[in-house]
């Protein structure tokens, strides 16, 4: 079961056993914002510079994405570059270039 039907599936057995809906909903509202900060403790992101370094870390994602779109358009030209000189010493070759030089 999912964890959306748990939490209905307890919030209607409160209902039930007579507990107020609005206080239900105040708990599991509560509940979850514990658990948001627990896990935000986890991963170190809880103090207050958290959100800086997550503003650099993006920063630092998308020029590294940058640098390699960059870098495989570099490699493709270069071996398109080369591409086209060995055709034109195979098209030189075949119509005789090497002869033109004596």
């Amino acid at each position: 079961m999912s964890e959306t039907g748990v939490l209905a599936q307890l919030m209607r057995q409160a209902k039930e056993d007579g507990a107020d809906l609005a206080t239900l909903r105040a708990i599991a509202e509560e509940a979850g914002e514990l658990g948001a900060e627990r896990a935000l403790a986890r991963l170190g992101l809880a103090d207050l510079g958290a959100a800086k370094d997550m503003a650099e870390l993006r920063e630092l994602l998308g020029s590294w994405r940058d640098a390699k779109k960059s870098a495989f358009k570099a490699a493709f030209a270069w071996v398109g570059r080369m591409g086209a000189a060995l055709l034109l010493v195979g098209l030189a070759v075949k119509l005789g270039f090497p002869g033109w030089l004596k």
